[in-house]
């Protein structure tokens, strides 16, 4: 019964196998009636037989005592003889009930009785005295068919109520089975049908992303365990969608926050890399706006000195006095009281201190404080992280900038004192030794014609140095102007063109950003010089500048079609010369000077530009790491 009450299943396997099973017991019993009744028709034949043979037997002792010979006597005997034949046939007594006490059953025994001890001997004295008592015999006769009417009557009854009782039978089997069957309906439609035509709706409701709806289905059969089961999941469904749904907003509104913050560093890396030494003015407004963002701060910036690597603030964003470092007192980006951090006024902070290295450096260090109730995700860390990272990147790139302007300006003094020693001081020199001799000679008494020719030198060397320095003046005095190179020298071009009135071509064929400025200016100076003794030796009509970059070389030749050089071999030795030679020695070239195929002198300077080496030296430098890396990974 437990099975039956927990099991929709088995409820439903118990009905069909009631079914079944009054099926074949209806079956069973009509069949074994049927069996039963199958000899009550000739039964009833052969008891009508009966009641024909008696009156065949009175009627042929009626012959016989009208005339006794043998053929009557044997007819009556076989005609007794057939009756007894058919009273005991199993025909008759086969469909007579077992049962001693049933009516059939007593009626044959006194039909027997009664053919037995009153018929037969009636019939065997007529034959024996050959006389016949009518009245007695007549009497007999309708008691025996009376009993024989009545048997056969009580057969019939008894065929009857075999085939009644198959008819009660069909007719209780089928309303039994039509009790199961409504029953089962029953209970298929209130435990399975409806059931499931609830769970198909939860579940419709369930696609729908509906999970309010339930089931409330009792009982504990399949569909109510599954009912129960769709319930708990579509609450659970909801509950997990709702956390879902708060934790995609979330991610989205983190999302918003961090596309903003990258938007504010992508914006704040132009002032920062662009704002010179002050970071004041290029990150502070940066970093407040993340603060307000992100609901973070105050943060400050150290910077550890390069000498003892002692950390030195140089900027906070909230800060209740100015710093000691302050250098703009116009300023107050420091003293602006944090707007956007909610903080209540005991509320506890934590400090993410983030390292400002570029490499193996470290540069400084980056404190951010932010409240304890609201610790970082892993989004604004990572945000932060790449704070710190452009930080390092532009106090990297302004040390590093710092750094090249201090070694440009000594390998500018350099090349200016260098430049003096070997023009001017090379000239002061010799009108000093002039001048002591003019001095011996004066001491002499040396004559005037003697005294004038030293007077000469000393002329013609004050005027040489007087055109080395103002030489001088106008290389230290030359600036790049305009957007590149290209335009300085398209200038210089134009500017001796007016000059040697002649025109002078022009050809350049560099990729953008190729030379650095200390490049540049030497480029430009060795130009410059060619072009100028191309003005003053060369008697040219036509000259021509060209740059080519190729192979990683860059080639320039300034050409002219002049009177050209004596000799190849050896070309003259003036200032000019020797300070290209220097030049082109320091960009790490070759300088030559030639005389022309078609006439005229050629300047041609070959090197390998800065940018170049570089590219060059860094797949160098990626395969040792890689070679390095291998070796340690085999010693491992």
């Amino acid at each position: 019964m437990k099975l039956l009450q927990r099991s929709l299943v088995a409820r439903i396997v118990a009905s069909l196998l009631a079914i079944t099973v009054m099926a074949l017991i209806s079956i069973v019993v009509t069949m074994s009636v049927a069996n039963s009744s199958r000899g009550d028709a000739a039964a009833i034949n052969m008891a009508g037989s009966l009641r024909m043979n008696s009156y065949q037997i009175v009627a042929a002792l009626l012959y016989y005592q009208q005339r006794p010979d043998t053929p009557r006597r044997e007819e009556v005997e076989r005609l007794t003889a057939r009756f007894q034949e058919r009273l005991v046939s199993p025909e008759l007594t086969g469909a007579i009930p077992g049962a001693s006490d049933h009516e059939l059953r007593q009626e044959y025994r006194d039909l027997l009785t009664r053919w037995e001890q009153e018929l037969v001997p009636q019939v065997r004295g007529s034959l024996q005295e050959e006389r016949l008592n009518d009245g007695a015999l007549r009497e007999t006769l309708d008691d025996l068919v009376g009993d024989i009417d009545h048997m056969v009557t009580l057969l019939e009854q008894n065929a009857e109520s075999k085939i009644q009782l198959i008819s009660a039978l069909q007719i209780l089997f089928l309303i039994l089975t039509a009790a199961v069957v409504a029953i089962a309906l029953y209970d298929i439609r209130h435990n399975l049908v409806i059931p499931l035509r609830q769970l198909v709706s939860l579940a419709r409701e369930v696609a729908r992303h509906n999970f309010r709806p339930r089931s409330h289905l009792r009982g504990n059969d399949e569909l109510a365990l599954l009912g129960r089961t769709l319930d708990t999941m579509a609450e659970d469904l909801g509950l997990s969608y709702a956390a879902l749904e708060d934790r995609v907003s979330l991610k989205q509104q983190e999302l918003q926050r961090s596309n903003q913050a990258m938007q504010i560093l992508h914006e704040g890396s132009r002032s920062l890399y662009g704002g010179g030494n002050d970071l004041c003015a290029s990150a502070a407004p940066m970093l407040r706006e993340l603060e307000t963002l992100l609901g973070i701060g105050p943060i400050q910036l150290s910077l550890n000195d390069s000498f003892d690597q002692q950390p030195t603030p140089v900027l906070a964003t909230h800060s209740a006095t100015r710093p000691d470092y302050c250098r703009d007192w116009e300023c107050h980006a420091c003293l602006i009281e944090p707007h956007s951090l909610k903080l209540e006024p005991n509320a506890e902070r934590e400090c993410l201190l983030l390292p400002i290295n570029m490499g193996n450096e470290l540069l400084g260090t980056l404190e951010i404080w932010y409240a304890k109730a609201t610790p970082l995700s892993d989004s604004t860390r990572r945000l932060l992280n790449t704070l710190s990272d452009q930080l390092a990147t532009a106090v990297y790139l302004q040390r590093r900038i710092e750094e090249q302007q201090q070694v440009t300006l000594m390998n500018e003094r350099t090349i200016i004192a260098r430049e003096l020693h070997d023009s001017l001081a090379q000239s002061l020199s010799y009108l000093k030794m002039q001048v002591a001799r003019l001095e011996r000679m004066q001491q002499k008494n040396a004559s005037r014609e003697t005294q004038a020719a030293v007077f000469d030198e000393l002329r013609t060397g004050l005027n040489s140095a007087y055109r080395q320095l103002r030489e001088l003046l106008t290389t230290f005095r030359l600036k790049l102007e305009g957007p590149g190179l290209k335009s300085t020298l398209q200038q210089t071009t134009e500017e001796f063109a007016e000059r040697m009135a002649v025109p002078v071509d022009f050809f350049y064929d560099l990729p953008p950003y190729l030379l650095n400025p200390n490049e540049e200016i030497h480029v430009l100076q060795i130009v410059r010089e060619a072009l100028a003794n191309t003005h003053k030796h060369a008697h040219a009509h036509w000259a021509a500048v060209s740059l080519h970059f190729s192979n990683a070389q860059l080639l320039l030749q300034v050409e002219d079609d002049g009177i050209g050089l004596k000799d190849d071999t050896s070309p003259p030795m003036h200032y000019g010369l020797v300070i290209m030679r220097d030049r082109a020695q320091t960009l790490g070239g070759e300088l030559e000077l030639r005389n022309r195929t078609g006439g005229g002198t050629l300047v041609a300077l070959t090197f390998t530009p800065q940018t170049a080496r570089l590219i060059a030296r860094q797949p160098a430098q990626e395969n040792a790491s890689i070679a390095t890396t291998t070796t340690d990974g085999n010693e491992e």
